[in-house]
């Protein structure tokens, strides 16, 4: 594990104290989990990919109608 220095503000740096006094940890126990959840990383455990089946869409058109769909997504605007 590595050390590393984090600046707050003073009542952020307050907050953190009183909960790992509040479930009897370490401030940086509290940090970890907080830093790790906003990542979506789950320390020790395998990374899932949020992308991996974004590009199946299980229409055979979807290539040849894509600026239909770009359209319709973004509301009709369009790139000069």
């Amino acid at each position: 594990m590595r050390r590393t220095t984090v600046s707050l503000p003073d009542e952020l740096c307050d907050a953190l104290v009183r909960e790992a006094r509040r479930r009897s940890t370490s401030a940086s126990a509290i940090a970890r989990e907080a830093i790790a959840s906003h990542l979506h990383i789950a320390c020790g455990k395998p990374r899932t990919l949020a992308f991996a089946a974004i590009g199946h869409s299980g229409r055979r058109t979807t290539a040849r109608e894509m600026e239909q769909l770009i359209a319709q997504e973004w509301g009709g605007a369009r790139r000069s």
